[in-house]
């Protein structure tokens, strides 16, 4: 279907044509005309597949409508959740975008960074208020945020939200919007504790999915590399050096990790920005847009960078770490590969990795191709490496104190 073929009023569909939008994805040629006809929406989508436009388009819509038939002071009309800062900050760029041509205000408001420029926003009025929860709970105990005229509550990355323990959070928020309001949930898997909230929050939902939500693109190649624990690094080097070209993610799981990666990089006359939960928000934005703007091409980050990410032109993904929840592989090798682009994933498996390999494939329903030639090839009967404190805590647990002093753990 073609974008212009949805029921989308005049401003809308220019802003859309300025942006080059021609074909709607199959999630918004789903969902749209449901949320205009004011159903609940519970809905299965991959980031990647056009997900943001499916809830911003209508939404603007609705509010457009009804800003025309009765304008006043600026209220909060429609509130979406964010489990990230950055993905509420691209979730205001794309209604920013979109609704150019509405006279419609929209702000994203988050934590990591000064409340008072946030304060000064919603003073002024916004119609749409782009959130995450620990933030928007603060502005509306300081009674900055008025949530009572909500009429449309978005929770997005709904999955997420609930495992960075924001339920709480959002059931209260819930339940300070207004009652008769409109809810749409998005997610890109649909695990029983999103579902028991679909049943708390939605009234009679229309059902959607768009793609299984354990499947992975076909425009992703993946490739698996069974490798020393030890050796991960010099692997590293060796394919940026002879396979891996152009923009890059590369996912760890730790934050000395990521560091200490990109001080090797840097050392290796690498160009990189990293992101981690210690950044603050302005060096978490200032790294995104080295990589948009073609300062830097590799982005070292931990798995807050995992979903949600819009990043254009995105060639490889690294798993310089496996991740131990295998949906996360699914959402940081969906970072490439997306619009119809093609992409490639490349992960790293030591031996303490293995079982992460198994739950993965059993996942997605498909086996990683292995690449053997390489240089440090991982010996199959290599055990997981144990820590050197582990295993013998007990048995040299009769020293004296003072020789226990003696010896400083430097971990």
């Amino acid at each position: 279907m073609k974008i212009e073929e949805l029921e989308l009023n005049d401003p809308i569909q220019k802003a859309l044509r300025e942006e080059r939008y021609v074909d709607a994805t199959a999630i918004q040629e789903k969902t749209i005309p449901v949320i205009l006809k004011g159903r609940d929406v519970i809905a299965s989508a991959q980031t990647g597949t056009g997900k943001t436009a499916a809830f911003a388009l209508p939404i603007l819509q609705k509010l457009f409508v009804k800003q025309d038939e009765k304008r006043g002071r600026r209220v909060i009309k429609a509130l979406i959740i964010s489990p990230t800062r950055e993905l509420a900050e691209q979730i205001n760029e794309s209604f920013k975008a979109y609704g150019k041509y509405t006279n419609l205000r929209s702000a994203a408001v988050y934590g990591g960074i000064s409340i008072e420029p946030q304060k000064q926003k919603l003073d002024k009025g916004v119609d749409i208020l782009i959130a995450t929860p620990g933030r928007l709970l603060d502005l509306y105990k300081q009674n900055i945020a008025r949530l009572g005229a909500v009429e449309m509550l978005v929770l997005d990355e709904a999955d997420m939200l609930l495992d960075m323990g924001f339920i709480d959070d959002v059931t209260k928020i819930e339940k300070i919007c207004n009652d008769q309001k409109q809810t749409l949930l998005f997610s890109a898997t649909m695990p029983p504790k999103v579902l028991q909230l679909a049943n708390n929050v939605l009234k009679v939902p229309e059902k959607i999915e768009v793609t299984p939500t354990s499947s992975v693109t076909k425009t992703v190649k993946q490739h698996l590399y069974y490798v020393p624990i030890g050796k991960k690094m010099e692997l590293c080097l060796h394919l940026l050096r002879n396979t891996i070209k152009g923009n890059i993610i590369i996912f760890r799981r730790t934050k000395f990790g990521v560091d200490k990666l990109e001080t090797t990089l840097l050392k290796n006359n690498y160009k990189a920005a990293t992101i981690h939960g210690d950044k603050s928000q302005a060096a978490r934005q200032a790294a995104l847009n080295q990589l948009k703007d073609g300062e830097v091409n590799i982005l070292i980050a931990t798995d807050v960078a995992a979903r949600g990410l819009d990043i254009d032109n995105l060639d490889a993904v690294i798993n310089f770490d496996l991740p131990n929840i295998p949906e996360s592989y699914v959402h940081r090798i969906g970072r490439t590969g997306r619009a119809g682009n093609t992409g490639q994933s490349y992960s790293f498996c030591s031996a303490d990795e293995r079982n992460y390999v198994i739950s993965i494939q059993k996942l997605i329903q498909s086996i990683i191709k292995v690449i053997d030639d390489h240089p440090y090839p991982l010996d199959p009967k290599e055990k997981p490496v144990v820590h050197k404190n582990q295993g013998s805590k007990y048995k040299k647990g009769r020293k004296s104190a003072a020789s226990k002093k003696k010896k400083k753990r430097w971990y």
